[in-house]
C-alpha cells in the first residue's frame, strides 16, 4: 500500500504554523509513514528557515507525486500572495489572515480532487481572518462550508483517549440548553459511525454526565433522567454500542484505561480539560464527517513567540501522524457513505 499524501496548509504567517510546519520536517518517523506535502507560500518558509538557521530544503512541486519526500525537504505547493514579504511576525495583519485562508483553501481543493488523503492543519487566527473580511469563524466552519459538510464532528484523540463534543463555541448556558434528547439520539449514532470510518471497532461509546454525579437522580438535575438516558435507551434499541450517562468526574480516566472507545463530551470544556490535562501538546483534534479527514494541532498562533524558534513541533508531528493511521481507512469509508 503507498503511503498517504498528508497536505498541511502552514497557517498565519505571522505565527508559528510555518515553524512547526517546518521543524516536523525533521522528524524521519513521518517520512516513514506518510508523504507529508506543505500548501502555503515559499517566501514565508525560507524566511523562517533562514531566521532560525534550519537545514531544510524546499522543493516546489505543483502536485503531490512530483515531490522527494525524505527528511530535511520540504515539499511545498507555493500559494503566490502579494506583499506576503511585509508580514511581521506576532501582530493581527489583514494580509496574513488573507494567505491563511487561502492555505487552507487550497489543501481542501486538493484533498476534493483526491490528491491528497487528509489534511493536519496548523495554527490561524481568528482577529486576522475576520481583519481579512473572511466570513468564517474557524477552521472547522470553513471546512464544511467548501466541503458541503453540514456540522461536521469533533473528535480530540490524546494517546488512547477519544473524546466527541455534542457543542462547540457557544456559552456554558446555551451549552446545557442543547443537552436534548433530540440532539444527543443524533450525535450518538454519528459518534458511532464516526469511529467505524476511523476503523475503531472495539469498545462501546460512553456519554458524559452533565451534572455533578448524574444529578443524584434529580436531587440537583433532571437533564439525565429526562434526556440523556432517553436518548442512550433509544440508541441501544436501535443495536448502538453506546452506555450512559457515566458521571463527567470518572468517565474519561476509565476511557483511558480502555473501557471505553471514545467519550461524547456534552460541552467544550468539560472535554477539552480532560484531554489537555493528560497531555496538552499531544491533545490532537480531529474533524470527521467530510469527504476525507481533518486533523490538527490544538493550540493558537502563539504570537508572542512567533519567530524565535521556540515554538515545539510535538502537536503538529501528532497531528500529522494521526491523520496517515486513519486515512486510508477513513477515504475507503467516505467512498462507500
Amino acid at each position: 500500500m503507498d503511503k498517504p499524501v498528508i497536505g498541511i496548509p502552514i497557517g498565519d504567517p505571522a505565527g508559528i504554523g510555518p515553524e512547526i510546519a517546518i521543524k516536523a520536517l525533521m522528524h524521519e518517523e513521518l517520512f516513514d509513514i506518510c508523504k507529508p506535502l506543505l500548501i502555503g507560500n515559499t517566501k514565508v518558509l525560507d524566511k523562517i528557515i533562514k531566521t532560525l538557521g534550519l537545514y531544510c530544503g524546499i522543493n516546489e512541486v505543483d502536485y503531490p507525486d512530483q515531490g522527494k519526500y525524505q527528511k530535511g525537504t520540504a515539499n511545498v505547493i507555493n500559494i503566490d500572495v502579494q506583499g506576503i514579504e511585509k508580514v511581521e511576525y506576532g501582530k493581527i495583519q489583514q494580509l496574513a489572515g488573507k494567505a491563511a485562508y487561502e492555505f487552507i483553501v487550497k489543501s481542501i481543493e486538493l484533498a476534493n480532487e483526491g490528491l491528497i488523503d487528509s489534511v493536519a492543519t496548523t495554527p490561524i487566527n481568528k482577529e486576522a481572518i475576520k481583519a481579512a473580511r473572511i466570513n468564517f469563524i474557524g477552521h472547522t466552519e470553513i471546512f464544511g462550508a467548501l466541503t458541503g459538510t453540514e456540522d461536521p464532528l469533533t473528535m480530540f484523540q490524546v494517546h488512547n483517549l477519544r473524546i466527541f463534543f455534542l457543542s462547540r463555541h457557544v456559552s456554558i448556558r446555551k451549552a446545557c440548553d442543547m443537552v436534548t434528547r433530540e440532539r444527543l439520539l443524533d450525535y450518538i449514532k454519528r459518534c458511532s459511525k464516526a469511529l467505524e470510518m476511523l476503523g475503531v471497532r472495539s469498545g462501546s461509546l460512553a456519554v458524559a454526565g452533565l451534572n455533578p454525579h448524574n444529578g443524584e437522580h434529580g436531587l440537583f438535575g433532571k437533564d439525565e433522567t429526562e434526556e440523556i438516558t432517553p436518548a442512550v435507551e433509544v440508541a441501544v434499541e436501535q443495536g448502538i454500542d453506546v452506555t450512559g450517562p457515566v458521571p463527567a468526574d470518572s468517565v474519561f480516566a476509565q476511557a483511558l484505561k480502555g473501557k471505553y472507545s471514545a467519550v461524547l463530551s456534552l460541552y467544550h470544556d468539560q472535554g477539552h480539560i480532560a484531554a489537555k490535562t493528560l497531555d496538552f501538546e499531544k491533545t490532537i483534534s480531529l474533524t470527521i464527517g467530510m469527504p476525507f479527514l481533518r486533523t490538527s494541532v490544538d493550540h493558537g498562533t502563539a504570537f508572542d513567540i512567533a519567530g524565535t524558534g521556540s515554538a515545539s513541533e510535538t502537536s503538529m508531528v501528532e497531528a500529522v501522524k494521526l491523520a496517515a493511521e486513519y486515512s486510508f481507512n477513513y477515504r475507503q469509508k467516505a467512498k462507500l457513505r
